[in-house]
């Protein structure tokens, strides 16, 4: 199924997830899968390792079982900096075989100790290759503060709204905590004529260290109540793990009473997380 047009008929509702670490962990990664059914997804993102890495691959195993023997359409991640237009192509056909129709376009991040090839420097390179070579639906990545590599916000707003001319069909938010970041972001994306259906991505703050680390990754800034939160549970994981589901709830519920397309959990393979989070988000 083309995952753009799942918006015409409801709010989407999807989540992310990434290929367990090691061969011991995929009956509890299965499992999770068949927890987070049972909540009823327009669709499961895959992500998958750097470059030619083995995830890659792995990252198509489970997006074919998740689409066929799960029965939940399966977006996979394929980010290109570091290959080649010949090594897409392979990849394209192997995706396609595999009966996958949606894929994640991404430029990808900059592994140290893997080459970077010249073929697929931006997200757009990549996504033109795929739109003029074969019938896949494609998504992109977004990011309402704007990406950290961009010279401006401006500039991040028209790079997007080349990607959507070019063939990006969907668009899925980077991480925010900050509710009115993503609102001005949609008002300038579509003052610039941007008009595919955009998915709020959230990430439940359940971990301190994790949500301090992909903070500083991702340069997204924390808002006060956030900070609070930080402060008066950081030392408390239990505590935290609560009021980090009651923000995301908070969060998404929020975007929901705002009329956005539909919210993307980054939920890190956690299905009871997602499952506190979903049980109390209106309009699902």
């Amino acid at each position: 199924m083309n995952i753009s047009e799942i918006f015409k008929k409801k709010k989407v509702l999807s989540f992310e997830v990434f290929p367990p670490k090691d061969n011991t962990s995929y009956n509890t990664f299965y499992n999770s899968i068949s927890a987070l059914k049972k909540l009823n997804p327009d669709f499961i993102s895959i992500t998958c390792g750097a470059g030619g890495s083995e995830k890659t691959e792995v990252t198509l195993e489970i997006a074919k079982k998740i689409q066929t023997e799960y029965e939940i359409p399966a977006l996979v991640h394929l980010p290109g900096i570091h290959l080649t237009k010949r090594e897409v192509s392979i990849k394209l056909q192997e995706i396609w075989d595999s009966g996958i129709r949606n894929i994640l376009a991404l430029r990808g991040d900059k592994v140290p100790g893997i080459e970077i090839q010249k073929d697929f420097l931006h997200a757009s390179d990549l996504i033109y290759h795929i739109k003029s070579s074969s019938p896949f639906h494609i998504s992109g990545a977004c990011y309402p503060e704007g990406h950290q590599e961009a010279k401006s916000f401006n500039e991040d707003i028209k790079y997007l709204h080349h990607k959507v001319n070019i063939g990006a069909e969907h668009l899925i938010s980077q991480l925010f905590l900050d509710n009115v970041h993503f609102y001005k972001f949609l008002e300038a994306a579509h003052k610039i004529g941007i008009s595919v259906p955009i998915e709020a991505g959230i990430i439940p703050i359940v971990n301190k260290k994790k949500i301090l680390k992909m903070v500083n990754l991702c340069k997204v800034s924390v808002p006060k109540a956030v900070e609070i939160m930080i402060e008066k549970y950081g030392n408390d994981p239990v505590s935290f793990r609560s009021a980090g589901i009651e923000y995301a709830i908070y969060q998404g519920n929020e975007l929901l009473k705002e009329g956005v397309d539909g919210i993307h959990l980054y939920i890190l393979n956690d299905a009871d997380t997602a499952e506190k989070i979903c049980k109390e988000l209106s309009g699902y």
